[in-house]
């Protein structure tokens, strides 16, 4: 007989939820107040988390356990494979001096770093997070900046707040079709929702992230390429989001908002210096695409294992699942957070070559060889990353055993129905809700998955659009992903920051409570204000 979660395991809300907030608040203050190490935090809110999960929620002993293996695992893979693998491509290229190279270029086209980390930081990483997400853009991109000068607080940090504006449509759309597969509801109502409350921050994350950077005298000095960038990106957001899906709109925004940039750049460049059109290009020059290889092969296998064709294929070819022992099928989600009760499955897929990680080891490898790398070298190469962050590679496994011992005992249902219960106020504390989801499990598939269901039925209760609330719970989720354990430590690993997760959490916690302060404001009005309910979808 499955165990049933309990709500109100202390039969008082308030004590309740203040119970199950324990490991948040002792991982938040262990880290970022207490100056401990993010791992050590992580282990002793593993420890709260399952303290809590026994004693208050009465969650069976091999259920509990079987849920902390199964996080842990699972931060090893995927999730771990993707960090190792773009640290496995970025010690080639910096081994091959191809990442000099590289530097040289950017340096050149943008020699001004507020425009470095729009360029690459917002525009190149939205398209990566639009193929593959979980990771990956900020590993990359907080890597690239490391490089180019910027501090591993900067370049992390920047990283995340920049990674945000995509989230909601990554990984080729599936936070918002799995949105729509939880709650019973039209994918293409929910992308068009979606799509009308989140351009609004998309155009001004650019400048948010020079004024994070620069403060208000950066924004006034580079502000036309910054409203470019936003401004470029939120329109094709909006108009591929309403009028085509939710699958292509990061990939075509990015495109489009990287193009803008680089024409702009290109146009100021022959403005100030008309010499400029008829410098010759030396031959050094006439190989100026070497260094991009190895970060376009990239793309192409992270665009080609993000599709489903291929992904289908290959999980036909070998996709092995296996029950977590104590925890698949042992635990039952209850309405209101569902509509109808809900036994979890839990299954461990080992889809080693449909695996986005597998897709960018293959991709490091022929770049490696295109470099002159020996296969015996290319193994040294990799055996040494994976000693270089080995220790980042545990941690993202204990947070995310912590993150599934808090979904599978259902201490995050508990808290989300604290904020479910605020009435009028729900448009605003509903986004945060999704906020809160994907602080908790880093990622807003997860947090959709997590809340999808809940939001719908509270919104119908209270006589509101369930697409606005079902959609806020993604575009509020965004917010959420610059403070999530899980990206905060793979930035930390991509720029050695090992031990500084905690400046990265302080530097990023005040912009992500803000931001999605504002979103939130903003779904509110959209559905209280006459002016924009026109915008709601029903």
């Amino acid at each position: 007989m499955p165990w049933p979660q309990p709500l109100d395991p202390l039969g008082n809300p308030w004590l309740s939820t203040g119970v199950a907030a324990i490991p948040v608040i002792v991982l938040l203050g262990l880290v970022a107040w207490g100056h401990l190490r993010v791992g050590i935090a992580a282990l002793l809110a593993l420890g709260a988390a399952l303290g809590v999960a026994l004693l208050a929620f009465g969650m069976p002993v091999p259920a509990a356990l079987g849920a902390a293996a199964y996080g842990g695992a699972y931060g090893l893979f995927p999730i771990g494979w993707i960090v190792l693998n773009v640290m496995f491509l970025h010690a080639l290229t910096v081994k091959s001096g191809l990442f000099q190279e590289l530097k040289g270029q950017l340096m050149r086209v943008a020699p001004d770093p507020r425009v470095q980390v729009i360029l690459i930081a917002f525009c190149f990483g939205a398209f990566i997070e639009g193929a593959a997400g979980f990771g990956a853009p900020v590993a990359i991109t907080a890597a690239l900046l490391l490089q180019l000068g910027f501090s591993p607080i900067h370049a992390s940090g920047l990283s995340l707040i920049a990674n945000t504006a995509p989230v909601a449509f990554g990984s080729i759309g599936i936070p918002i079709t799995t949105l729509a597969q939880v709650t019973d509801l039209d994918v293409m109502k929910l992308s068009q929702m979606a799509g009308r409350q989140l351009p609004v921050f998309s155009a001004i994350i650019p400048l948010w992230i020079v004024g994070a950077m620069a403060g208000w005298r950066g924004i006034r000095e580079v502000w036309p390429v910054a409203l470019v960038a936003g401004v470029s990106f939120a329109v094709m957001q909006f108009l591929v989001s309403n009028y085509h899906g939710p699958w292509l709109v990061d990939s075509i925004s990015a495109l489009v908002s990287l193009g803008a940039v680089l024409w702009m750049l290109r146009w100021r460049q022959r403005k100030e210096s008309p010499a400029f059109i008829d410098t010759p290009v030396s031959a050094s020059g006439m190989r100026w695409w070497r260094p991009w290889v190895p970060w376009l092969i990239l793309t192409l296998a992270i665009f080609a294992w993000g599709t489903r064709p291929v992904k289908e294929t290959l999980d036909r070819m070998a996709s092995p699942s296996f029950p977590v022992p104590g925890i698949h099928q042992q635990v039952m989600r209850t309405p209101p957070v569902v509509r109808v009760s809900k036994v979890e499955k839990v299954e461990l897929k080992l889809n080693v070559l449909s695996a986005t990680g597998t897709g960018i080891w293959l991709a490091a490898v022929v770049s490696g060889l295109l470099m002159g790398y020996s296969p015996r070298q290319l193994l040294r190469v990799w055996w040494d990353t994976l000693m270089a962050v080995r220790q980042s590679l545990l941690t993202i496994a204990a947070m995310l055993a912590l993150g599934n011992v808090t979904k599978l005992s259902g201490a995050d249902a508990t808290l989300g129905m604290a904020l479910a219960k605020t009435g009028v106020f729900y448009p605003f504390f509903g986004t945060l809700l999704g906020w809160l989801g994907v602080a908790l499990t880093g990622s807003d598939t997860a947090s959709n998955v997590l809340f999808g269901s809940l939001q719908r039925i509270t919104a119908e209760q209270l006589g509101l659009s369930p697409y606005l609330m079902c959609a806020a719970n993604s575009t509020g989720g965004v917010m959420g992903k610059m403070i999530d354990a899980q990206s905060i430590v793979v930035a930390g690993v991509a720029v050695k920051a090992h031990g500084e997760e905690g400046k990265i959490l302080r530097f990023v916690f005040w912009h992500s409570l803000v931001l999605a302060a504002l979103i939130s404001a903003w779904v509110a009005a959209q559905a209280y204000w006459p002016l924009l309910q026109s915008t709601v979808v029903r």
